[in-house]
């Protein structure tokens, strides 16, 4: 059955995915004696003849290992610098054994190693997000709000993590030290280190302590064995399944974004400024003389009822004047009548 030449040659235990295809794209690779650089090529294992290199390559048997990574080791097949590297604690095996994922060089605990490179693509391919989990020992004692923000995601130089799981596993008598159990989802470089350095508690002590549901245990440093079939077949259904999880949710570029985009959304509205002009207003600093406060609410409403009560008053009163007023027009017209009579 043809399949892309990648995934042939990491299958054969060549070289992971991406450095298989590094190895096509520099015309390292041929098939039936022609050079092929294009990725997308196809070529069927069982039919045609595929070198590396002028070397054809095998069907080696999977191989598949958990390694207990000791702290000072490079997480590399091979070191310029002539350091310690992973291969070399792995005695009496022949194949040829990449990590899956990587380890700072002052990081230890549990390390997945295999030839299978489909295995670790699906293990490490940013989609799937297979839970890791540390134990860190960091500078002082976190608060529990420090920890909240590595809860929740925090942003570092390469962006917002994704929310972690993170809780107390043991705390120093004087509280220098303390040791933070945390789980993340990623497989950024140095990604745990900065989270705390990001909150201000250095790590000086870091154990990976499981991948998925593979538990380190009590195996010695410097150790290995081999998987079982089933534990081979529980993290490959653990990675599709958190993949197919993946590809579910929205299409937004990491958790991240969509927190943002929430946070944007729900983001209180700010409130309409009072108009402080209002004939309803208070003035907060206005007091009465024995210090209680006064209300300064506009009294238009009574004034204009004490005037209309104040005009009814005034027209009362005019009517008696009304009355005076003519009394006086008949007395005027009699003086004139017995005038014109004398």
């Amino acid at each position: 059955m043809e399949e892309r030449l990648q995934k042939i040659l990491a299958g054969a235990g060549v070289a992971s995915r991406r450095k298989c295809e590094e190895l096509i794209l520099g015309g390292k690779v041929q098939v039936n004696g022609e050079t092929v650089t294009a990725l997308g090529t196809k070529a069927d294992p069982d039919v045609d003849e595929i070198t590396v290199d002028g070397k054809a390559i095998g069907t080696e048997k999977k191989m598949y290992l958990v390694f207990n990574k000791p702290k000072g080791v490079i997480t590399s097949a091979s070191d310029p610098q002539g350091r310690k590297i992973v291969t070399d604690y792995l005695k009496g095996i022949t194949e040829r054994l990449y990590p899956v994922g990587r380890l700072d060089y002052d990081t230890e605990g549990l390390l997945l190693l295999t030839n299978d490179g489909e295995f670790a693509h699906l293990l490490t391919h940013p989609k799937h997000h297979v839970a890791k989990t540390y134990l860190a020992t960091v500078k002082g004692v976190p608060h529990g709000s420090e920890l909240d923000k590595l809860k929740n995601g925090i942003m570092l130089e390469d962006g917002m993590t994704a929310p972690a799981e993170v809780e107390y596993h043991d705390i120093d008598s004087e509280q220098r030290h303390s040791t933070i159990s945390i789980t993340i989802y990623e497989g950024r470089n140095r990604q745990v280190r900065r989270m705390f350095e990001a909150i201000n508690h250095p790590v000086t002590k870091l154990k990976r302590i499981s991948f998925g549901d593979l538990f380190l245990g009590n195996m010695k440093r410097g150790l290995f064995r081999h998987l079982t079939k089933d534990e081979v077949e529980s993290l490959v259904k653990l990675a599709k399944q958190a993949g197919k999880s993946s590809a579910g949710r929205s299409a937004l570029k990491s958790p991240a974004d969509s927190r943002v985009k929430a946070a944007e959304e729900f983001k209180p509205k700010p409130k309409p400024r009072p108009n402080t002009k209002s004939a309803n207003t208070q003035t907060p600093s206005a007091r009465s003389a024995s210090g209680k406060p006064v209300s300064t609410k506009s009294t238009a409403k009574p004034a204009s009822k004490q005037a209309a009560r104040s005009s009814s008053r005034q027209a009362s009163k005019a009517k008696p004047a009304g009355r005076a007023g003519a009394n006086s027009s008949r007395n005027r017209k009699a003086g004139d009548s017995r005038r014109r009579g004398k």
